[in-house]
């Protein structure tokens, strides 16, 4: 039986994370800015703690934390390290206990950098500044324990071919703690999986099966196939990936996420399986209760 994963947010649970624009910090004084900051990233690791612990309380068994959870951590202007920060043994030592908690209730952490992460980008300082995103979320990955860092291929930039290349180059540059979580997931727009599958064998990396945006851009396998060799590319629990239209199926941008899953959409193949599966819907927690509940024949 899968275990569902709740997404970044809440819906209705009084859980909230906290963020911040750079635009606010260019008004504080340098001390103002980093007693923001503190504050901030002191509130989102208590936060994180408490959606563990729901999660837990919920019977759902994955937690996708939001990138931002340090604000505005790698920005070029107000960028920081915890320890230069009022209070950031503190803050560290949250995490750790977020990662303990975890671990013991048995709630499975992962990160899924924005779209403006990615590594085939023709562009050396693009490529730069999202290996910098990389390293941030790992060193917050190796606080909580969290095993799956997954990034989209990104564009084609006019050759696909040259662009698969340029992930492969970049992925033999990352370090440990990056490669061994790092995992790429299919898309609605550009990569397919039979893009991405033979990339992902060749150099170790798991593939993230999103199976609403394989049914956007198919590619001629089909969800069994997929399923099946994407399987193989995990050597923990594998993850994938839920959603259902918007305006359903048949209808202009498919790709838009609906506040619930149509359990129609959730594959039969994937209903024994021993996965982790995002529930990628606007209600969040409500969303995954829902399915869970049909799932069981409730």
């Amino acid at each position: 039986m899968p275990q569902l994963g709740l997404c970044c947010l809440f819906q209705e649970e009084p859980i909230k994370f906290r963020v911040t624009t750079a635009r606010h910090l260019g008004t504080l004084s340098l001390s103002g800015r980093a007693a923001k900051l503190s504050t901030l990233c002191l509130h989102n690791a208590q936060a994180l703690r408490d959606a563990i612990h729901f999660c837990s309380r919920h019977g759902i068994g994955a937690f996708r934390v939001n990138s931002r959870i340090l604000p505005l951590k790698t920005h070029p202007d107000f960028g920081y390290e915890l320890h230069q920060l009022p209070h950031g043994a503190e803050i560290e030592g949250c995490f750790l206990e977020c990662g303990q908690t975890a671990a013991e209730l048995q709630i499975r952490l992962s990160f899924h950098p924005d779209q403006f992460t990615l590594l085939s980008s023709p562009n050396p300082e693009i490529t730069r500044k999202s290996i910098v995103e990389l390293a941030y979320q790992a060193e917050v990955a190796e606080w909580i324990g969290a095993d799956v860092i997954n990034i989209h291929g990104g564009g084609a930039y006019g050759d696909k071919a040259s662009a698969l290349k340029r992930i492969a180059r970049a992925i033999e540059q990352l370090d440990g703690a990056i490669r061994s979580r790092l995992t790429l997931e299919n898309d609605e727009r550009v990569y397919t999986p039979s893009d991405l599958l033979p990339l992902c064998r060749a150099h170790q990396i798991p593939f993230v099966y999103d199976v609403h945006h394989h049914r956007c851009l198919p590619d001629g396998l089909t969800v069994e196939e997929v399923t099946g060799m994407a399987l193989k590319t995990w050597n923990r629990p594998p993850l994938f990936h839920i959603s259902s239209p918007k305006e359903g199926w048949g209808q202009p941008n498919t790709n838009r996420h609906h506040d619930y899953i149509d359990i129609a959409d959730f594959p039969d193949c994937w209903r024994q399986l021993d996965i982790t599966i995002d529930v990628e819907a606007k209600a969040k927690e409500l969303a995954v209760a829902q399915l869970r509940r049909q799932l069981a024949g409730i």
